[in-house]
């Protein structure tokens, strides 16, 4: 994996594509189609931990200030 810098910025975006091009070009369908969902495990874990209750009232909070009514 190439490095990102601390902006990230589109440059890291095209690095990381040209990365993933020459890693997956000799694979067929079927293992790139394994190889997205083995990168995805992780991310599907993250999304089932419980949320942070602090944060969720937070983000509420947040909602809440920048809701408008809908006028009727």
């Amino acid at each position: 994996m190439p490095e990102k810098s601390s902006d990230f910025t589109i440059e890291d975006i095209h690095k990381i594509r040209e990365w993933n091009y020459e890693r997956r070009k000799g694979m067929t369908p079927a293992e790139i189609n394994e190889d997205t969902h083995r990168g995805a495990e992780r991310f599907y874990a993250e999304l089932a931990k419980p949320a942070d209750p602090e944060i969720e009232a937070e983000v509420d909070c947040l909602l809440q200030s920048v809701r408008k009514p809908i006028p009727v």
